[in-house]
């Protein structure tokens, strides 16, 4: 059980706040604040998700700037509680449409409406937004989303000054448009995070995709949804390591798929046979499926790293990136950082001639070098030249204490794990009901590194 639920801003602002059990102190909110602006232990940059202050334990997770936090004197699962958290601010994104504190501050008693049926004396009675719907009776008071900064997810489906169609990310699933009239729209979104892992020659060491398939959907009636796959995918690796066989082709075109998990709505009745899913999409976002990837596939982006050293307290550092992708993607906020020796007392720092949309950093207190890119385009290379002057003469290998080089990314409709969205059946109402149908691919670094 938990005693409090609140949301913080970025300055430590109190948003929403609402006491269960009244077992924990009144200013626990500015205790957890303070607490994780200043946090120092084991020299850590940031508090960890869960941690313990003078007997209440403290759970938080950051939804798009915002701190969800969720506060108990019982020893409770760290899972279940950041699962929660997350699940909360999956809900009110889905009845506020944005979720921001501006959209917040004007939806208040909305927001407190709905906290009061999610959790009941500290205990969760749900967080399904269709069951909310029988019990949430204050309407949703819709914030201008044009005049929003693209922010996280927002920002995934942007490329160059146009957006892609569709406004899911900033509709409410409550709210009806002017006139009465009911959106009809369906979004599917595949999103995967990929980790990879570099050796100082370039071989690959570790690779893995941690892939999403969400969905939001807009359609009156909820009517049955049809999501084919493709044919030749399997699932569990080759080699008697097989975690479940649907007689997929392993084929080297094939997408080869280690593990999986689908929602509850999700029917298998037929995935075996054509790999079709078969689901009733319930209100709101929700992820249709999750999936993992450990095969090799070709990384969107190459790192090579040269470290020169000149003269007893000077050195250079030539960093380049190429992109791997078709010249038709577009990658978006492109930043490349290097840790460098302790001992480095200044930057200065060389782009290519013409470079435009770039911009580079010596973060002095860490003694990092930040290089940010604003887009890079599929088969460009791109190249950094960083002087560095040391204040002691080195007695090692500047290699070893420098690096490695990590890199963080969003690169719009592309995808390494070749899954594709064949088609989007809808079981139709009439020959004239046509909803739109938007599947959009987003691939993000979640931990990408090369070794120097």
């Amino acid at each position: 059980m938990i005693s409090q639920f609140f949301v913080l801003s970025q300055r430590g602002d109190s948003i929403v706040f609402r006491d269960y059990r009244g077992d924990v102190p009144k200013g626990s909110a500015e205790i957890f604040f303070r607490k994780v602006k200043f946090w120092k232990e084991d020299g850590g940059e940031e508090a960890p998700p869960v941690f313990n202050v003078d007997g209440v334990n403290y759970f938080h997770v950051k939804v798009v700037g915002l701190l969800f936090v969720a506060t108990s004197r019982t020893n409770l699962s760290p899972s279940l509680v950041l699962e929660l958290l997350q699940r909360i601010g999956r809900v009110i994104k889905d009845y506020l449409g944005v979720l921001n504190e501006d959209s917040l501050r004007k939806n208040f008693v909305l927001v407190y409406e709905l906290l009061d049926e999610v959790i009941d004396f500290g205990y969760v009675q749900t967080t399904s937004t269709e069951i909310l719907k029988s019990y949430i009776f204050n309407e949703p008071i819709m914030v201008d989303a044009g005049r929003l900064p693209p922010l996280g997810p927002a920002a995934m489906f942007m490329q160059g000054t146009k957006r892609m169609p569709g406004t899911a990310i900033t509709q409410s699933v409550v709210a009806n448009e002017p006139g009465g009239r009911k959106r009809e729209e369906i979004f599917v979104d595949i999103i995967e995070k990929i980790s990879i892992t570099f050796s100082s020659s370039g071989y690959i060491l570790t690779s893995e995709i941690d892939g999403t398939i969400q969905m939001k959907s807009y359609l009156t009636g909820n009517p049955e949804i049809r999501l084919a796959l493709n044919e030749d995918l399997s699932i569990g690796r080759a080699g008697g390591r097989s975690v479940y066989d649907y007689g997929g082709s392993a084929g080297s075109g094939a997408v080869i798929l280690d593990d999986c998990n689908f929602h509850e709505s999700v029917h298998l009745d037929s995935f075996d046979v054509d790999r079709t899913l078969t689901l009733v999409p319930p209100d709101g976002e929700f992820p249709v499926m999750n999936y993992r990837i450990t095969q090799e596939f070709k990384p969107p982006f190459r790192i090579n790293t040269l470290i020169e050293e000149a003269g007893s307290l000077k050195a250079e550092v030539i960093l380049k990136i190429r992109a791997e992708f078709p010249s038709d993607i577009t990658a978006n906020t492109i930043l490349v950082q290097m840790p460098l020796p302790t001992y480095t007392s200044r930057v200065s720092f060389e782009l290519e001639p013409g470079a435009v949309g770039q911009t580079t950093d010596f973060k002095e207190s860490n003694k990092r070098l930040e290089w940010s890119l604003k887009k890079v385009l599929g088969g460009s290379d791109h190249t950094l030249r960083a002087k560095l002057t040391f204040s002691q003469e080195s007695h090692g290998n500047i290699t070893k204490e420098a690096g490695p080089v990590s890199m963080t990314f969003t690169i719009p409709m592309y995808n390494p794990s070749r899954l594709q969205v064949k088609y989007l059946q809808i079981a139709k109402k009439s020959k004239a009901y046509n909803p739109y149908r938007w599947v959009r691919y987003v691939t993000q670094a979640n931990s990408y590194v090369a070794r120097i």
